[in-house]
């Protein structure tokens, strides 16, 4: 079966879509999430996706099987929060490693069987981690611009935790995505860097920041160029950008990490901007035809959704995705 780095050289891969957004689609109440296991546990447990892997394995499976019906190449883990900081609100610190070997067990037994299924289309996990809830190189407290919430050994420490679980798993890739401050993405890939050393492994890593508005600057204040040059010290294998913005904003922020990386390149945005309610009414039409626009450019390898996109969103990505080369990488970056 042809590897991650033979395939990508081939066609434009496809990332799947949000899972928070399906999950929603289930209409969880708080005994769901609990499940047996945490029935009498003493905090209050709805709204922690990734706590399903484990009380609710069924729905993360068959979210998972529905982005891989719909053409999905990799498999993102439901693990964007399942480090020590971020459980550390639900008090459940201790589950962290559980937590990511589960949603790596899912998502990687789902995978294999759809790849043995269909040899000619392998398909691979991610192992998802997000930024965390806290910040490394700004004051949360306006009073106080020197005071820090998280340092970036704490922050190391606890990416290791969820490197170990995802390792153990199973994930082909590692997914370091939404990266709004680059410290805390830092302290990410040293972790990496440092558990693959130890452990002698070489698992790709893809590298997925977030630009939070117009000014094209991540919230940590870096422009895309600064940005790219930060994490570039590492033999990444994807460099991208996710949520926050919907495919039209995020275009020409992409372009101009296609023209300068030396790395294959990602786009994950959101189905357009939520509306008051916070909710994204972006159609899968709609999505397509603007995604389509990178797709012409030839300025990805690797595209997807983030916030607010489905199974359906997917589904038409796919298709597009499936009439165009990828990106060339510019040897001269």
């Amino acid at each position: 079966m042809k590897s991650l780095y033979d395939v990508i050289k081939e066609r434009i891969l496809v990332l799947d879509g949000a899972m928070g957004t399906m999950i929603q689609a289930y209409n969880l109440k708080e005994e769901d999430f609990r499940g047996e296991r945490f029935k009498n546990y003493p905090s209050s447990l709805k709204g922690n996706n990734d706590l399903l892997s484990i009380t609710q394995p069924r729905i993360i499976s068959e979210i998972h099987k529905k982005y891989l019906d719909s053409g999905a190449d990799i498999l993102e883990t439901n693990t964007f929060s399942s480090n020590s900081i971020s459980m550390a609100d639900y008090n459940m610190e201790d589950l962290v490693y559980e937590l990511n070997f589960e949603s790596a067990k899912i998502a990687k037994k789902l995978s294999g069987e759809y790849s043995i299924k269909d040899p000619s289309k392998p398909r691979f996990v991610a192992g998802s981690i997000g930024p965390t809830n806290k910040t490394a190189s700004m004051s949360p407290d306006v009073s106080d611009p020197g005071f820090r919430a998280i340092t970036f050994d704490e922050l190391v420490i606890s990416y290791t935790e969820q490197i170990k679980g995802l390792v153990d798993g199973g994930v082909d890739i590692f997914l370091l995505e939404t990266i709004f401050d680059t410290l805390n993405a830092k302290a990410a890939l040293f972790a990496i860097d440092t558990y693959m050393e130890n452990n002698k492994l070489d698992i790709p890593l893809m590298v997925s920041g977030t630009i939070t508005d117009q000014s094209g600057r991540t919230l940590s204040g870096q422009t895309v160029n600064a940005f790219m040059i930060s994490v570039s010290h590492m033999p990444i294998f994807s460099i991208g950008f996710n949520c926050a913005l919907g495919a039209d904003q995020l275009m020409p922020y992409v372009k101009r990490l296609s023209d300068k990386s030396q790395f294959y390149v990602s786009a994950h945005p959101n189905a357009g901007l939520p509306n008051a309610f916070g909710e994204y009414d972006q159609t899968p039409e709609e999505m397509q035809n603007l995604l389509e626009k990178y797709l012409k450019d030839g300025i990805v390898n690797i595209v997807g959704g983030c916030c607010g996109t489905t199974e359906e969103h997917i589904k038409l990505i796919a298709e597009s995705a499936k009439k165009y080369s990828p990106r060339k990488i510019n040897a001269n970056s």
